[in-house]
């Protein structure tokens, strides 16, 4: 599962950083620090997955309202013009974000499971 989680993490921060250069210039520093944060998320989700998965959820969570609530997004992912920004918004935006919060969800059930088996 942990595994799954890092892979997910991995691809979005490619996704992002494909997308940075496509972006509007002057949100660089913001697509900057949401990709340093997705980075710092996959080396944390390495060495101790349990502080990881809340904040995974709660990014991927952030990242999809922002994405639905700009008029820009929505109206790039609509009209599908330009389709490279439209292609990258809707997997780094959408698909990958969802898969990011499905297999934190997972994860966290099966850490939980193993903690109440292991503790009778």
């Amino acid at each position: 599962m942990i595994k799954n989680i890092v892979a997910v993490l991995i691809a979005i921060s490619v996704v992002g950083m494909i997308g940075i250069p496509l972006g509007d210039p002057k949100f660089i520093a913001v697509a900057i620090a949401l990709e340093a944060s997705y980075i710092a998320l996959t080396i944390l989700s390495i060495k101790k997955i349990k502080y990881a998965l809340i904040p995974n959820m709660i990014i991927a969570g952030i990242v999809i309202a922002g994405n639905t609530f700009s008029p820009i997004h929505l109206n790039i992912m609509l009209a599908l013009n330009p389709i490279y920004n439209a292609i990258i918004l809707i997997t780094g935006g959408y698909i990958l974000q969802v898969l990011l919060i499905a297999t934190s969800i997972l994860t966290y059930k099966n850490m939980k499971q193993i903690a109440v088996r292991d503790s009778t």
